[in-house]
């Protein structure tokens, strides 16, 4: 009877160690493909031609990365919905707020009757809704994303010696305003969470907006994952066809 058991766990067994060792293999390969874009994108980027009624997908990167990591993220919603992109790269050390109100002047100076989608990765979805939630947001903006962004904290965070990682570790009084106040902001959003997250693991997802987890994918395989273009991507498109909305 114990050898029929060990025959049939063995497969078993077998499959999930197979799987658990694919996704460790995928989770490396978009770290290295993360590491490879980190030297890209220094500067903010700005939409040279954006006109009034257009669309404009400001996009925000995680802790210790650049807006170079956003690539092949961008190219996806460029090319697919004709959108323009806007991005910048925060070094590490400043804290969430400090950081949104870099946000706010990248957002000012974009032309006036344009649509506004905000989607942030890590570190930078928290930003982002700081920035709508404390900061007044704009009243251009018609959606926010976020992916894998850690509004219940990241145990991690403790080993950044930094205001950065106190704003988010799992008891920061700033996430916990954040997830209190989601609801302040009438504006639709969206948490994309990734199943296999072993970054932010204390949970991605804000009380409030849409959830939508992607199986099979880690905290930077999000960032190249195929489900989460296409959803920001779907996301766009269906403001695309609403008038654009002009600072008050």
């Amino acid at each position: 009877m114990v050898l029929d058991s060990g025959v049939f766990a063995a497969p078993h067994q077998s499959l999930n160690r197979f799987r658990a060792l694919r996704l460790a293999g995928l989770e490396a390969m978009a770290f290295a493909r993360q590491a490879a874009l980190l030297h890209r994108d220094m500067l903010a980027a700005y939409p040279a031609r954006a006109t009034a009624g257009d669309d404009v997908v400001v996009l925000l990167h995680g802790l210790f990365a650049t807006a170079g990591v956003l690539r092949p993220l961008k190219r996806r919603i460029e090319e697919a919905t004709f959108a323009h992109t806007a991005s910048f790269t925060y070094v590490p050390g400043p804290g969430v707020e400090r950081i949104a109100l870099r946000l706010r002047e990248l957002v000012r100076v974009l032309p006036a009757d344009v649509r506004l989608h905000l989607v942030g990765h890590s570190m930078g979805g928290v930003v982002m809704r700081w920035f709508m939630q404390e900061l007044g947001g704009d009243p251009r903006v018609v959606q926010t994303v976020s992916l894998g962004s850690p509004f219940h904290g990241t145990r991690h965070a403790r080993l950044v010696p930094s205001r950065c990682g106190r704003d988010i570790v799992p008891s920061s009084p700033l996430l916990q305003r954040l997830r209190q106040r989601s609801r302040d902001s009438t504006v639709p959003h969206l948490s994309i969470a990734a199943a296999r997250d072993s970054v932010v693991t204390e949970g991605a997802l804000l009380p409030t907006g849409d959830h939508l987890v992607i199986k099979d994918c880690g905290h930077s395989g999000l960032l190249f994952h195929p489900s989460v273009g296409s959803e920001i991507v779907r996301r766009v498109r269906r403001f695309q066809a609403a008038p654009a909305r002009s600072v008050a």
